[in-house]
């Protein structure tokens, strides 16, 4: 998590964790950048199930992030239905893997994950958040 102005930001990561190999690639990936310090992994489905505490969590984190398996985008949707929108979202077949042809390992788990710390998408991915204006660096003009 990066420091601005002396404050932590909170950034609470949201993975799909699917019964195909994209899925479990995601949620492997969540755990990998939890334990590297790049966010805190939380619980979607304890959002999907209206527990007040995670939702307010969700709510008051100063980002989000999603990481889908396939283009369903269910972590990224679930959010949505609750008002959040994610501050990144990552499609993990709008990179470069394939849903239902991808072994999971962790050469590729590792390679997502630089990925992801380092904001690269894929270029589909990209064209799709045009105009998205999202901020990503800190309004207090000294940083």
């Amino acid at each position: 998590m990066g420091e601005c102005c002396g404050n932590i930001k909170t950034r609470l990561i949201y993975s799909c964790s699917g019964c195909v190999d994209v899925g479990e690639i995601a949620d492997k990936v969540a755990r990998k950048l939890t334990i590297e310090g790049y966010g805190k992994m939380t619980c979607l489905a304890s959002i999907s199930a209206g527990i007040s505490g995670t939702i307010a969590s969700a709510k008051s984190a100063d980002e989000n992030v999603t990481v889908d398996g396939c283009s369903v985008a269910c972590a990224r949707k679930t959010l949505e239905n609750i008002g959040v929108k994610p501050a990144e979202s990552y499609t993990l077949t709008e990179m470069w893997l394939e849903k239902g042809k991808t072994t999971v390992s962790e050469e590729i788990i590792d390679v997502v994950s630089q990925q992801i710390k380092q904001g690269i998408v894929s270029e589909a991915q990209s064209k799709k958040e045009q105009g998205n204006n999202k901020n990503t660096g800190c309004s207090c003009g000294s940083c």
